[in-house]
């Protein structure tokens, strides 16, 4: 069975992504900060599945995951799905903590690429992907949005570079849009989000993706749905 690593997977986008691949027969190692919440939502799950909670900026963590997944044969897939949100209210640029926009960097850019260097070797040897999730936040102004913004512009410059460097491995950056989940709602304490799609209705987009296995690039998964 291929196999796939899925950070962020206890809950939001990444919980739909494991329960999408799951069901179409990939076995999965599945990465949160909380054990309980992340047993919790892989216990139904088909196939092998690893859970490995842990934090993702922790480089033994890091390593575990790869290791988990050769275990299984190897990951053809790494999902760079786990991610921070900043300081809730948004603040303006002017009022960010800078510990803030630091930690911001730290898990969605430095984290994912330290990741993604540790898997890429088995990834271009198994001629595999890597799915990056980004935002609109990425290239859109938004107030409050300038920290997590700056992270995801940086994740689709690193993703897009990457691209051009590793040409045996499939690199997409992939913007969800809005989704139902906590973190987003998390954006917008006190208000209601339930017009928001659920992330399991671009799951399809995903898996559409990996079946046809267009070049590296940007793609908007609503789109594809």
């Amino acid at each position: 069975m291929p196999v796939a690593i899925i950070t962020g997977a206890s809950r939001g986008l990444g919980q739909a992504l494991a329960a999408g691949l799951a069901d179409h027969g990939w076995d999965l190692v599945l990465d949160a900060r909380g054990a309980t919440e992340l047993a919790e939502s892989a216990k139904s799950l088909p196939g092998s599945v690893r859970t490995v909670p842990g934090d993702i900026t922790d480089a033994g963590h890091r390593a575990g995951l790869v290791a988990a997944a050769d275990e299984l044969g190897g990951a053809t897939l790494l999902i760079n799905n786990a991610g921070a949100l900043g300081p809730s209210p948004l603040p303006r640029l002017a009022d960010i903590p800078l510990d803030a926009v630091r930690e911001l960097f730290e898990v969605n850019v430095v984290a994912l690429l330290a990741l993604t260097q540790l898997a890429l070797p088995g990834l271009r040897e198994r001629s595999g992907t890597i799915i990056n999730i980004t935002s609109d936040a990425a290239a859109e102004a938004y107030e409050g949005w300038g920290g997590y913004g700056a992270s995801k512009a940086a994740v689709e410059q690193l993703s897009n570079v990457l691209a051009a460097e590793e040409p045996d491995v499939r690199v997409w950056w992939t913007d969800p849009g809005d989704l139902r989940t906590r973190m987003h709602q998390e954006a917008f304490p006190g208000e209601d989000i339930s017009d928001r799609p659920l992330p399991d209705t671009v799951v399809p987009a995903v898996l559409k993706l990996l079946a046809d296995e267009p070049e590296s690039g940007r793609y908007r998964l609503p789109e594809l749905t």
